[in-house]
């Protein structure tokens, strides 16, 4: 596929995705949804990558559906992915051609110019806008064969590296990574209440799990602003750093988890966290008995025994 919103490259064992339409802060088309999702299959079909990282071109992270593809939504009544018409695929499919709203957003937080606004309220740029077709969850369970919960069937941790603004959709998307890692003051939004839309993408699944029913209700009631650094308090935020390092100590954490964590540990702790979102403690507590038989049988078991025994880092 030909990357025009977003890019892909390889550092070290990381796969780095970027959300690249700067000149609409990153906002979200039927286009770069279908790119994305090619981004991840690339990664995960990978042997030599172990972790994914996501983030955004230039100041923003993403601040949700392009607003001309919002308009179009509007004037057709009903949600058009962007990708039907010929001319969208041979154009890029962004199903846009104006910038997006993000002029007049200049804010107090380092003049970097957000979507959303100081009293609560957003821009027309903020929420969703979704490729129409549907990857696999990677085989491991149908409730992952969803927008967005295909992500649960990775075998690799993601991590968003949140540099700017992130809106509807962009927020979604954040959540749906394994690990968040922020730049502070950055604006974070669930968008919708201001559109007369629902909750995006799952969003009203994710997060109550990420932060508390009570929490979480409010700000989807809300839609309100709040920043990276509330989100931090709530739980939401792994990590804040100043924006000029947060790339970089992401991929450092990143290259951490892949030089010292086994694949295969990675996998089954990702995966089982999120299969234990479905199913009952018995069962999870019977895959955990499997895995531990198939498991000590790897190489990289003896390897991680042979590192403990020598009192030095195991090398997978």
């Amino acid at each position: 596929m030909d990357l025009r919103a977003t890019e892909y490259r390889i550092v070290e064992r990381t796969a780095v995705i970027t959300l690249s339409r700067p000149h609409r802060a990153n906002a979200w088309t039927g286009r770069m949804h279908a790119e994305y999702k090619h981004c991840v299959a690339m990664a995960e079909a990978d042997p030599d990558v172990r972790v994914l990282v996501v983030t955004g071109a230039g100041a923003a992270f993403c601040v949700g559906g392009d607003s001309d593809a919002l308009e179009g939504h509007a004037e057709r009544g009903g949600y058009d992915d962007g990708l039907a018409a010929a001319g969208d695929r041979q154009a890029g499919g962004d199903g846009a051609t104006h910038h997006a709203a993000t002029k007049d957003t200049a804010t107090n937080d380092g003049g970097t110019k957000d979507t959303a606004t100081n009293d609560g309220g957003t821009k027309d740029a903020v929420a969703a806008d979704g490729a129409g077709t549907t990857p696999a969850g990677f085989g491991l369970h149908p409730e992952f064969d969803h927008q967005f919960s295909y992500h649960f069937g990775l075998s690799k941790p993601v991590i968003a590296a949140i540099n700017g603004p992130a809106a509807g959709v962009g927020l979604a998307l954040a959540c749906y990574a394994d690990l968040r890692f922020a730049r502070p003051a950055a604006k974070l939004t669930t968008a919708h209440g201001k559109l007369n839309l629902p909750p995006e993408f799952g969003l009203s699944w994710m997060l109550p799990r990420h932060i508390g029913l009570t929490r979480a209700m409010e700000l989807l009631l809300t839609s309100r602003v709040f920043l990276t650094d509330e989100a931090m308090e709530l739980g939401l935020i792994n990590q804040l750093h100043p924006a000029e390092e947060l790339l970089d100590r992401t991929l450092a954490y990143a290259d951490m988890l892949a030089t010292t964590v086994s694949p295969g540990s990675l996998t089954a702790s990702r995966q089982q966290v999120y299969l234990d979102q479905h199913r009952g403690v018995g069962a999870s507590v019977e895959q955990s008995l499997e895995l531990l038989g198939d498991m000590m049988g790897h190489a990289d078991y003896r390897k991680g025994v042979e590192a403990l025994r020598a009192k030095r880092p195991p090398e997978f």
